[in-house]
């Protein structure tokens, strides 16, 4: 007959059987380990760099078209394994999804954000893949987890313009408006294409547009007067709604 100290004599190493089998399970988004690689796209050898892209990664892949050996997720996951941190690539996926209404591309073997984790597993150095990531995320409706990979990104790369437009997008819609200026004004500093973000912050009436030049760039600068008369001052709601489709892009 079981007795209650009989029956936890079984029980106990049961259960440290079945914590050490999760421990030692693989990771969801996979190893890293890759047939070819992986290698950091910051520093990619350009033989392979060229092979890859040649095969899996050509314009029109990148532009979310098509696919050129397949489905299109199948050549940007072979990027992705071959390039974990391959942000133009990190951002088609997210792009294709998006349009899509997918969480997982067909003939990909991840989910998209597991190659979003998979990139910053594989480089946590690289500001443009945590900045990246917080982009998916924030674009998923997720401000709390994307906010800390934003701040990340930005203590990584500070004069990145497109960290930095996020960010301010992120702290525009947070109304943290003194912030998401200061983020504003480095971004167009360094030549960020996008007006939403000035739009948005011009319309709201919380910012005049002007941005000061960084030095030697005092000839191409734009003055506060020739940025604020691209903006139709506006409410803030008509400004946001404009800006709406212009959320960051690498």
């Amino acid at each position: 007959m079981l007795t209650l100290k009989s029956t936890l004599r079984y029980l106990v190493p049961a259960t440290l059987l079945l914590a050490t089998a999760v421990a030692s399970a693989k990771p969801y988004c996979g190893e890293l380990d890759n047939a070819l690689g992986p290698f950091d796209y910051r520093d990619a050898p350009p033989d392979a760099l060229y092979l890859v892209e040649m095969a899996h990664y050509t314009d029109e892949v990148a532009a979310g078209v098509k696919g050129n050996t397949g489905a299109i997720g199948g050549d940007l996951d072979y990027t992705l394994r071959v390039f974990p941190n391959h942000v133009k690539a990190l951002t088609t996926m997210a792009a294709v999804a998006m349009r899509t209404k997918v969480t997982q591309l067909f003939n990909a073997r991840y989910p998209v954000e597991c190659y979003f984790e998979r990139a910053v597993r594989f480089q946590p150095d690289d500001g443009m893949a945590w900045g990246a990531y917080g982009k998916y995320l924030y674009s998923m409706g997720q401000a709390e987890r994307a906010m800390p990979m934003l701040k990340k990104a930005y203590d990584m790369a500070p004069d990145n313009p497109s960290v930095n437009y996020n960010l301010g997008i992120a702290y525009f819609r947070a109304k943290q408006y003194d912030l998401a200026v200061k983020h504003a004004k480095v971004a167009y500093q360094h030549d960020f294409p996008l007006d939403g973000l000035r739009n948005m912050l011009v319309g709201a009436r919380k910012w005049d547009g002007k941005v000061e030049p960084l030095p030697g760039k005092e000839d191409k600068a734009e003055t506060g007067n020739d940025a604020a008369a691209k903006v139709a001052p506006k409410t803030g709601d008509d400004a946001a709604a404009k800006a709406a489709s212009e959320t960051a892009a690498q």
